[in-house]
């Protein structure tokens, strides 16, 4: 395979998709989409993220030390897509119906649609530049109880959950198909919000 040097990038390294959920000073729920998550060892599994920019998230997450992580799928992709692209400080940008319960560990809002959420507690932070990476225990893992079923193949839950990962601004299934761009999909949420 012959390769060349090109401008720095993460294109064609696809990465999946998290909501992550805050609590507003107020007690609202707050959402914002993110990909720049993985998964660290300080004996015992933890969390990575990363938040560039200024964003109400990132506020919320210095402020209270604590936030949700809720796995995006193909049938919160919509939804998804809204929180990715309207801006935070916005009034009323959680002025939509979502179902969220309290965290069972944490005081974090948690996704109901989501199939997999991660309780998160961060432990230390690096602040850089133009963004910061914080470093999290993991104090809880929802499931879906179906995501728990052995008797169904790995392959099989994987494509009922169908979650959503994104690279080069372009959301894809699991199975490589194009689901839109970014921006392009929250265009079907309702014109109230």
């Amino acid at each position: 395979m012959s390769k060349i040097s090109v401008p720095i990038t993460n294109n064609f390294c696809p990465q999946t998709l998290f909501l992550y959920g805050t609590y507003k000073e107020d007690g609202t729920a707050n959402f914002g989409l993110f990909c720049w998550l993985s998964y660290i060892w300080d004996s015992e599994l933890g969390v990575m993220a990363c938040i560039g920019g200024d964003k109400l998230t990132k506020d919320r997450i210095k402020q209270t030390g604590v936030f949700s992580a809720n796995l995006v799928t193909e049938k919160l992709l919509t939804l998804s897509d809204y929180f990715g692209n309207k801006d935070g400080y916005s009034r009323n940008k959680m002025n939509i119906k979502i179902d969220t319960v309290k965290g069972i560990k944490l005081d974090v809002p948690i996704l109901t649609d989501s199939p997999l959420s991660f309780e998160l507690q961060v432990f230390k932070n690096v602040e850089l530049k133009d963004g910061e990476v914080f470093l999290c225990k993991i104090r809880n893992v929802l499931m879906d109880e179906k995501l728990c079923n052995q008797d169904i193949s790995i392959e099989e839950r994987i494509k009922e959950i169908a979650p959503v990962s994104t690279t080069y601004q372009t959301y894809f299934s699991w199975d490589g198909n194009r689901l839109g761009g970014w921006g392009e999909l929250q265009e079907g949420l309702p014109h109230s919000i």
